[in-house]
């Protein structure tokens, strides 16, 4: 009887250990957490990452521009303030076909400087494009542009004006 009072005030003296659980609930929050953390963390890279530079001028296209095909004639140059006191700047001219193909599309790099010849904003914008209506053989049209995003420290000049891409028709 002495060998049962032993056992006995063992197990009072040591209760039964239960096996750790977590409650469904718990589980599902961690879970979601995660999930969002995970999200979130590819979107911020994503959105970090440079985007991929525009498709360089195809042959035909360069052969296009080399001969004088494309011209971009009567630029001119304001800056004005918006309704929301925002410096505007706008650039507008004609863009003459002169060569035999129909042009879909145009597109052009605006490149801003500063007063040390430093680029401090490079701009892609389209000329001619299929909603503005395509620029045939002899044609020409007319064209404005609007930066509302040119730092401060721009030279107040014209900026070089490159041709970026042509689709043809």
């Amino acid at each position: 009887m002495a060998a049962n009072k032993t056992a006995g005030a063992d197990q009072a003296a040591s209760p039964q250990s239960k096996p750790f659980r977590l409650h469904p609930a718990a589980i599902v929050i961690v879970l979601v957490l995660a999930a969002g953390v995970a999200g979130f963390l590819y979107l911020n890279r994503l959105s970090q990452r440079e985007p991929a530079p525009p498709p360089p001028l195809t042959g035909p296209a360069r052969a296009y521009i080399h001969d004088g095909f494309l011209k971009i004639t009567d630029s001119n140059l304001e800056a004005h303030e918006s309704y929301l006191k925002q410096e505007v700047v706008e650039i507008t001219g004609n863009i003459t076909n002169t060569g035999n193909r129909v042009l879909d599309t145009v597109a052009i790099v605006c490149v801003f400087y500063d007063p040390y010849g430093q680029v401090i904003l490079r701009e892609r914008v389209a000329i001619v494009s299929r909603k503005m209506g395509k620029l045939a053989p002899g044609e020409s049209k007319p064209f404005r542009l609007a930066f509302d995003s040119v730092p401060e420290s721009w030279n107040q000049t014209m900026p070089q004006m490159v041709i970026a891409a042509i689709d043809f028709a």
